[in-house]
């Protein structure tokens, strides 16, 4: 199939268009530099690259069981079935088919589920193998796995080196996840870690280990993403300084912090609660190796998912909501609780105004990614009201009319008058998380560049509506929206990390002595992943 979008205003910041008017040439899935084919006329319209999510939760244990503890979000938003789509369920946790159609509509066409156990991973690839449109992928998780520790504990590099490489590929997953590093071993004992250098029990290791090993060994296996790291002591106040420590103990190396606007707290408690985004973007400011997303709060309703069980607790005990805890035998665990991000609640004021600060203070928007940490901060499809925010400091100051005061006094909102173009969006949006993922294919329309374009009627006066509907989104050269709806059904690709290790004895014998499934059950054969992309390292 072949397209031809004509007249569009184009903006590429790859490959230098900032508005300019430009025809965009399709020929099957990829950008090509001329062809005959169907016309979008796109006069009048913005044209971009589709949309990459680099860190969401769409699929996976934590996710299913965040949708059997809620019926009220089901309740709260449905969709019923049309000539083209399935009917779908859910607010904050939609389910699969919901998904798809969502991330499509805003003119996204990618996204990667950030954190799964490995022996959740077959069931995570059968949900994103049945989200329908985007392109997918998986991090596995490394932070808490008994294999992981004993090879550090015992300081044998070779052996975690291989381990590392080999989980990855028996699980078919892009990179190295790492949540509350030894935090959630000691949570199977009631305890957590509160420093990167605390002692994890039964290890004689601590979180700092645990973190420059697994950097060590992604740089060594030149994986196209860089670890992938929720910080220890998240949500917690003054957990910036712990921010600060992991930063450093990388020594120039490729890290990407997750949702950092959760780690970017001062103060000593919740009554003198303040935002220390500023010292930490003068830090990530000058050091080129550190990449992030935000994890920008949402107001309103919303479930709180993560494999940091200790911290779920914590957030339980103070909401006195609804909990689950999960325990993932000898590689993780994770935790459910509903949550409400209050606009008049001090501390939830502070944190939306702390995400915004981390946005406008970031020099090199090649190194950040807008996320909510979906649903953790809140639903991934307010991506546009969040884009509002940024382009026009009118709609912040508005949103800001309405919250706690303490937001203007405890963080330095009010002072930052930066309103991003969009072209800086679509760096935000698109380019940054391509680059950072190592994807050259996506996050531009240059010729050979995959076919995932956005177009949009944008109005300054109407930015989050422009963003929330795209007029058209071509998936891999075919239309899949057209006015805000979904018209035709796209299949995504998996992308998986071309990295392959050894079965080696130890494995074998720690899985048969230990786990419950065998280890011919927990590897992922690759006939089982739906069009597989796999991706080289190096």
């Amino acid at each position: 199939m072949s397209l031809i979008v004509r007249g569009g205003m184009v903006y590429d910041p790859h490959n230098g268009l900032h508005g300019e008017r430009k025809d965009i040439f399709i020929s099957h899935d990829s950008i090509v530099e001329e062809c005959d084919g169907d016309v979008i006329d796109a006069r009048g319209l913005v044209v971009m690259p589709a949309g990459i999510c680099i860190h969401t939760h769409i699929a996976g244990n934590k996710v299913d069981y965040g949708r059997m503890m809620r019926p009220e979000d089901h309740r709260r938003y449905f969709e019923k079935k049309t000539n083209v789509t399935r009917s779908g369920v859910g607010y904050s946790v939609p389910t699969t088919f919901l998904t798809g159609y969502r991330y499509a509509r805003m003119g996204y066409t990618t996204a990667f589920e950030a954190a799964c156990p490995p022996l959740g991973a077959r069931h995570a690839h059968e949900e994103l193998a049945d989200t329908p449109i985007v392109d997918k992928g998986i991090y596995t998780l490394f932070g808490n796995n008994y294999f992981v520790f004993k090879y550090i504990q015992n300081e044998e590099q070779e052996n975690l080196y291989n381990f590392v490489s080999w989980l990855l590929g028996v699980t078919k997953s892009y990179t190295v996840k790492v949540v509350n590093p030894g935090g959630v071993e000691m949570w199977k004992w009631g305890k957590n870690v509160s420093s990167i250098d605390d002692p994890i029990e039964n290890y004689n290791i601590t979180p700092r280990e645990i973190i420059e090993n697994l950097v060590e060994v992604v740089e060594k296996r030149r994986l196209p993403h860089s670890v992938h790291l929720h910080c220890n002591n998240l949500g917690q106040p003054g957990n910036y300084s712990t921010t600060l420590d992991t930063l450093k103990a990388v020594r120039g190396r490729r890290l990407h912090l997750t949702h950092l606007q959760f780690h970017s707290y001062g103060g000593e408690d919740w009554e003198d609660f303040e935002s220390e985004a500023p010292r930490l973007m003068k830090y990530i400011n000058g050091h080129k190796n550190i990449t992030f997303d935000v994890g920008q709060i949402i107001f309103g309703d919303t479930t709180t998912m993560t494999a940091d069980g200790p911290l779920q607790y914590n957030l339980y005990k103070e909401t006195g909501h609804k909990w689950m805890n999960l325990d993932v035998e000898m590689e993780t665990g994770a935790g459910v609780v509903p949550y409400n991000f209050n606009p008049k609640n001090m501390v939830n004021a502070i944190q939306w105004a702390i995400g915004l600060e981390l946005f406008l203070m970031a020099r090199d928007l090649e190194r950040i990614c807008l996320t909510t940490d979906h649903p953790n901060g809140g639903p991934f499809h307010f991506y546009p009201k969040i884009i509002s925010w940024l382009m026009s400091r009118k709609t912040r100051n508005e949103e800001m009319a309405r919250i706690h005061k303490k937001a203007r006094e405890r963080t330095s909102i009010e002072s930052l008058t930066r309103e991003y173009s969009l072209s800086e969006i679509v760096t935000l949006t698109r380019l940054a998380p391509s680059r950072i993922l190592g994807l050259s294919r996506k996050g531009h329309l240059g010729v050979g560049a995959e076919a995932d374009v956005a177009i949009y009627d944008f109005c300054e006066d109407r930015i989050e509506e422009s963003f929330s509907r795209a007029r058209y989104v071509v998936k891999g050269g075919k239309i899949v929206v057209k006015d805000g709806e979904v018209v035709s059904h796209a299949d995504g690709k998996t992308y998986m990390a071309d990295a392959k290790g050894e079965e080696t004895d130890h494995i074998r014998e720690t899985f048969k002595k230990y786990y419950t499934v065998s280890l011919s059950n927990f590897i992922i054969q690759d006939k089982e992943i739906a069009r597989p992309e796999v991706v080289p390292c190096g």
